[in-house]
């Protein structure tokens, strides 16, 4: 299964959109003849098409009549007018994913009033740098490789998991990271470090840290002790961090980003 014979269409075109578009062009997994796109801002448009090269819709539902792939990067609050638009060109034919938080596959279906192939996806921000990790939702309705399209697809902007339905840790955990390095050079401003030093070292702390675990497939423990002495400062600083509760403050972020996750729709 691959997407190299089809072509893919993105309605919208903001940071997400062109991330996603840098990344399948980068990694070669199309061509820009094969990648469509539309927006509100004519130059924005226009400035995409001098970057990559790529195809300009005239207009949306002449996007989803000219691709096999649908990928609607609108802002949540005009999806809505945005799916009643194209409704009329979207056949079985074409395959349609949605990165459009807050909004459900059942909210999707009932814009749309038809049976779609419709794949709900939660790409986070470090796609923005092709590091990102995107939760795939399982759906009914789909054809076969249909996951495995939108697997190929985003992992062109990071790794990509395949879930029954999607938790609040990918998608709200970069939010979770920024506090960490906020916090880590807040402390090296307070033992003296100027504020830029200190973003420094807490960001390419934190990288190399996630880049090591990722690469090794070292168990975060190991790591831990790796690093922990007897009697040395990192034990030291741990122990503090275990004192304020830090591993049950972050179990507790992600189940209630969950939970309100759901409250929304997300996950559905």
């Amino acid at each position: 299964m691959t997407i190299k014979d089809k072509k893919i269409g993105f309605v919208g075109a903001g940071n997400m959109g062109e991330a996603m578009i840098k990344g399948l062009l980068a990694a070669t997994l199309v061509t820009p003849k094969a990648v469509y796109a539309t927006d509100v801002r004519s130059e924005r448009l226009k400035e995409l098409d001098r970057r990559y090269g790529i195809q300009v819709a005239a207009d949306n539902p002449a996007l989803v009549r000219d691709v096999d792939v649908v990928i609607l990067a609108v802002k949540p609050q005009i999806i809505e007018p945005v799916l009643q638009e194209v409704a009329h060109a979207l056949t079985r034919a074409k395959l349609l994913i949605s990165i459009a938080a807050g909004v459900s596959t059942a909210r999707l279906r009932a814009v749309l009033g038809k049976q779609a192939r419709l794949i709900r996806v939660m790409p986070n921000t470090p796609a923005l740098v092709l590091e990102g990790v995107t939760a795939i939702a399982k759906a009914e309705g789909l054809e076969p490789g249909d996951l495995d399209t939108a697997s190929e697809i985003f992992s062109a902007v990071g790794r990509v998991v395949v879930l029954d339905s999607v938790t609040g840790l990918s998608g709200s955990g970069p939010a979770y990271v920024a506090l960490v390095i906020e916090s880590l050079a807040d402390g090296g401003v307070k033992m003296g470090l100027d504020r830029i030093t200190a973003m420094t070292l807490a960001t390419q702390t934190v990288l190399g840290a996630a880049k090591l675990l990722l690469e090794t497939g070292l168990h975060p423990g190991a790591l831990k002790d790796m690093v922990s002495s007897p009697g040395g400062t990192s034990i030291a600083g741990i122990a503090a961090l275990e004192e304020g509760g830090v591993r049950t403050t972050f179990i507790k972020a992600v189940e209630r980003a969950t939970q309100r996750s759901r409250e929304l729709g997300v996950l559905r």
